[in-house]
């Protein structure tokens, strides 16, 4: 099927762009992949400009970069790299986490949306779903719960960051979760974060994210 007969709801760019990300957090294409136009299009029966300007839109999220001459290819993130994002992620949450907790920002409706989320994880985790195609899932939902509190602490420049930030973080979580064994306990962890956040505990809340991120980052 086309395309564009698939998903007339939306722009052809942004449906390149969704197709192209799901297939680097697939693993489709791995970092140091060249990402060819002209294949691209052929796949999805479109024409070369949409896929020209998706992949300008993923170059703009750190996903993919252009070496001139060379072409476009998937980004690739050494052990040094991933372990700095996740740093300046405990940093920067660790400021939106104080923000909710002093200001009282989150209600009953905003712990019950955050729960689901981690319900969703843990069911997700559990399924007869492709390994690879759990991960991604897992970490689309880990992201909603993250970057909804974001949001929640109305710290403008924090979440401006975060959420450029945001593509970066989802790419080098899905390569760190390989090395994860147990999805459900990594997604379990939540809970501790939403507990924290309960008792009101700035200090408890802080650690619970940290252990969060760097149990992952240091699996790297």
């Amino acid at each position: 099927m086309k395309l564009k007969d698939r998903f007339s709801h939306k722009s052809l760019k942004s449906e390149v762009v969704d197709y192209l990300k799901e297939q680097i957090f697939l693993e489709n294409y791995v970092g140091g992949d060249r990402i060819i136009e002209t294949n691209v299009a052929n796949e999805l029966d479109v024409s070369r400009a949409p896929v020209r300007e998706a992949i300008k839109e993923l170059e703009s999220q750190g996903l993919v970069e252009t070496v001139p001459r060379k072409g476009t290819f998937v980004v690739e993130f050494n052990q040094y790299e991933i372990q700095e994002l996740f740093d300046i992620r405990v940093m920067l949450e660790e400021r939106v986490f104080k923000i909710l907790i002093k200001e009282d920002l989150l209600t009953k409706d905003d712990f019950d949306y955050l729960e689901d989320l981690v319900s969703e994880m843990v069911q997700i985790s559990q399924s007869n779903k492709d390994k690879n195609e759990k991960i991604v899932l897992v970490n689309k939902r880990d992201m909603k719960f993250h970057s909804y509190l974001w949001k929640k602490s109305k710290s403008k420049w924090t979440n401006k960051i975060l959420t450029t930030l945001y593509y970066q973080l989802q790419l080098a979580m899905i390569i760190d979760a390989k090395k994860e064994d147990n999805l459900k306990e990594a997604s379990l962890k939540h809970k501790d974060i939403i507990r924290c956040l309960k008792e009101h505990n700035v200090k408890k809340t802080k650690q619970a994210v940290i252990d969060h991120i760097r149990t992952l980052s240091e699996m790297v």
